[in-house]
């Protein structure tokens, strides 16, 4: 029996890969690293610093502080959702379909909290949930199977009894590790 449901955000929820891949051109430009759609996905399913990090390790650079380049990437990617987001096609539906069930459902995001809460707000599905959890709250991100394990705790569900639902290689190893079912 299913105890509980578990959504990434990006790319599950809503379609915002496409969002993210614009704001990391438009900021990793202004680090002399010119981004293509294929490098960004590169770094799909990562948390934002480590997405800074791979990219600076790739081609270091002086001109700012990696923490000032993750903020302005989110600040892009907030202006971004705030004009363009909308849940994806279909999961509206599918959220009905397991809250008729019952079965309670989450979301463990590598994103940061104040990009699923701005996200969730946007798209109207922020009562949809009985847990929201970030990696930024855990001691390692996606693929590590911390956020996936918190948001089935959150849950009061056993982890091997949970679904999660992820569109991205590091989040489908991460929900794997937590010993959930995956809908990729």
């Amino acid at each position: 029996m299913t105890e509980g449901v578990i959504f990434d955000l990006d790319g599950v929820l809503i379609d915002s890969e496409p969002l993210w891949r614009i704001a990391e051109k438009k900021v990793f430009k202004t680090v002399d690293i010119e981004l293509t759609d294929d490098m960004c996905r590169q770094t799909i399913g990562l948390d934002n610093n480590s997405t800074v990090q791979y990219w600076f390790n790739y081609k270091p650079w002086n001109s700012k502080p990696k923490e000032q380049v993750a903020g302005e990437i989110i600040k892009e990617l907030l202006d971004l959702v705030d004009k363009h987001g909308k849940p994806n096609n279909g999961i509206i539906p599918l959220l009905n379909f397991f809250s008729g069930l019952g079965i309670p459902m989450a979301v463990a995001s590598s994103s940061e909290m104040k990009i699923i809460e701005t996200v969730l707000e946007k798209i109207k599905l922020k009562n949809k949930f009985a847990a929201v959890c970030s990696s930024e709250s855990e001691a390692y991100g996606k693929p590590h199977p911390a956020v996936y394990l918190k948001a089935a705790e959150m849950l009061n569900a056993d982890p091997v009894r949970c679904i999660a639902f992820e569109d991205s290689f590091y989040g489908a190893i991460a929900a794997k590790a937590a010993r959930m079912k995956v809908v990729l």
